[in-house]
């Protein structure tokens, strides 16, 4: 009898909630209620280029299968929605008349959230699942394997399998044991700590309030708003939205205990709203939009509702999301994050890998010069 069996799966529907998140670490970005309503809603399928294919761990425990590792894994037939930019390879493939997709993507679709990837109970069983990643990509159809925002943990074992890393910067804001916003206010530069205010000032000039809504408080009227936002951003930018109605009705009702929504009013009428998820450690801030302009909304929507969240709830640390270097001056900080690359193409393997090592130094001094514009006084 084997010691242990991995199974690909395009679904967690045979998987129980509370199985699939004893291994997530309480991150709600890679909960089962999270991937799973993705699913449900009709967002990750083959059609829209997201294919689920989760990579599971099984082992005979008590003569019963039990789960002991699982990937969120998907094929890939493009690379929007990742927020690890691989434009420029697919491009280098197709001038040579090689295919680039599919390719393999472990990843949270459309999250840039760093988490666990090799969701796995031992560090034995994250190996297996890292070799198992790798077996799989040299057997299929597909030209490379890409490991998104992985952890420290993960992110060593990626490593010592062979997979190329890369260095990416997000911003993220850190709770020094703060006890109010002024507290917080109190630590930025005399000249940030003015603009912070000012932006404030001028949406509760405009008659502009805020609701902060957790779980069950958020009404299906409050989703359909939001979804009316979340659409108009991406209909502003000429884009496609990702994510749907079906879904975020679906997140509301199975995680309620991860949502954060806030709603800004004028006048009694909804304005803006945004969507963050939290644990009790940390809070991801995903989506926003709003349907009139007023300066300092996005900032005050965004960023200073949730950071006063953080604060009344001690928790440590908030992520911003992908890229935004506007977020420095509002008391986010700069951070690298990471991903992890396998391609099967020799040669082209060994010209990424030279591309990586020149780009990483340009990210290591990028990250330097952000840092000396901290908008925190200085010791």
């Amino acid at each position: 009898m084997r010691e242990y069996e991995l199974k690909i799966l395009d679904s967690l529907i045979d998987i129980s909630p509370a199985e699939w998140d004893s291994l997530t670490e309480d991150n709600p970005t890679i909960c089962h209620a999270y991937l799973q309503s993705m699913i449900d809603a009709g967002c990750t399928t083959a059609k829209s280029g997201w294919l689920p294919q989760f990579l599971t761990l099984w082992r005979d425990i008590d003569a019963q299968q039990t789960l002991c590792g699982a990937v969120p894994l998907y094929v890939k037939s493009h690379s929007y929605g990742e927020y690890v930019f691989d434009w420029a390879w697919a491009e280098a493939y197709q001038r040579h008349g090689l295919e680039y997709y599919p390719k393999l993507l472990a990843a949270v679709p459309f999250t840039p959230c760093s988490g666990g990837r090799l969701l796995a109970r031992t560090s034995v069983d994250g190996k297996i699942l890292v070799d198992g990643l790798i077996n799989l990509a040299r057997q299929s159809d597909v030209s490379s394997l890409h490991v998104l925002f992985p952890n420290a943990e993960d992110r060593q074992l990626l490593a010592d399998a062979g997979m190329m890393p890369r260095t990416s910067i997000q911003f993220h804001w850190q709770n020094a044991g703060y006890k109010t916003f002024d507290d917080f206010l109190a630590t930025m530069s005399h000249d940030k700590r003015k603009k912070v205010k000012q932006e404030r000032r001028k949406v509760s000039e405009a008659g502009i309030t805020f609701k902060r809504l957790i779980g069950a408080d958020v009404t299906s009227k409050d989703w359909d708003f939001f979804v009316e936002c979340y659409n108009h951003t991406y209909q502003a930018h000429f884009s496609t939205p990702y994510l749907n109605r079906n879904f975020f009705g679906l997140i509301g009702e199975r995680m309620p205990e991860n949502i954060l929504l806030i709603v800004a009013e004028r006048e009694g009428q909804p304005v803006a709203s945004a969507l963050n998820l939290f644990s009790k450690h940390t809070l991801y801030g995903r989506y926003w939009g709003g349907l009139e302009f007023h300066s300092g909304l996005h900032f005050e929507t965004c960023y200073y509702q949730a950071l006063a969240f953080c604060i009344e709830r001690g928790i440590q640390v908030f992520e911003g999301g992908a890229q935004g270097e506007h977020k420095l001056a509002r008391g986010f900080l700069p951070v690298k994050c990471h991903s992890a690359h396998w391609l099967k193409h020799p040669q082209f393997a060994k010209a990424v890998e030279d591309f990586l090592r020149r780009e990483s130094g340009g990210i290591e001094r990028h990250v330097n010069e952000l840092s000396e514009s901290s908008p925190f006084k200085s010791n």
